[in-house]
């Protein structure tokens, strides 16, 4: 039987609008790490010993800025970056403040699986668009890309699920959503009742985005729709 302040907080709104803020701060902190983190996993995949344009002091800069902030956990990332927070958005606390964060963390996450994804594709492809005289911006936009379209979407939904486990940590230091709820309602106040509903909506939330996901790329698959992903 649900506890009456797990019915109080349904009936005032704020479980519903604990979804919608996770669910916001999900998708629009994905979209931007993406503006931000595919182009690094292009440079990083092509500037590669092996990639179309080889350059390896590019690389290799590129990858150790990757991977320092990578190898910092989240939770220490969100309170060093209070200050950049502060100074891009004018605050420190909040779902402002909290995306800003998120896009922080998460772009070099998505820079490693871009590159990861576009070294999936076989080099035989490459070999005979170089053959019929593409360039190397031609290569990327129509030869790697579309050919690594089925993998990158896996792959962004790797990404937002990574996101979505983010957003629940940033409710630790202002953040809102249903890991705020999970917190400020179920563990303070001793409600396991409300803890365990933002449990079971978030995995909700995440079983949603790996089947659309899922689909999505399934369905970009050429191996599955008898199609070219090359246009």
């Amino acid at each position: 039987m649900f506890s009456e302040m797990l019915v109080k907080l349904w009936e005032n709104g704020i479980i519903q609008m604990g979804i919608w803020e996770t669910i916001y701060m999900t998708v629009l902190s994905s979209m931007i790490a993406y503006v931000i983190g595919l182009p690094l996993g292009v440079i990083l995949h092509i500037t590669d010993a092996e990639g179309i344009y080889p350059l390896r002091w590019v690389n290799r800069i590129l990858g150790l800025f990757v991977n320092f902030f990578r190898s910092i956990p989240f939770i220490i990332l969100m309170v060093a970056m209070l200050p950049v927070a502060k100074l891009i958005v004018g605050v420190s606390l909040g779902n402002r403040a909290m995306i800003v964060m998120l896009v922080i963390a998460a772009s070099p996450y998505v820079a490693r699986m871009v590159e990861s994804s576009l070294k999936e594709v076989n080099a035989g492809v490459i070999e005979a668009a170089q053959s019929m005289g593409a360039n190397n911006f031609q290569l990327v936009w129509k030869v790697l890309l579309p050919e690594a379209k089925p993998s990158l979407i896996v792959g962004s939904v790797i990404s937002m699920v990574t996101i979505l486990g983010y957003s629940a940590m940033a409710s630790t230091i202002g953040g809102t959503g249903l890991g705020q709820i999970a917190i400020s309602y179920g563990h303070q106040r001793f409600n396991p009742d409300v803890t365990w509903c933002c449990v079971i909506l978030t995995v909700i939330i995440v079983q949603v985005i790996q089947e659309v996901g899922t689909w999505i790329a399934h369905k970009t698959d050429k191996r599955y729709s008898g199609g070219s992903a090359v246009k």
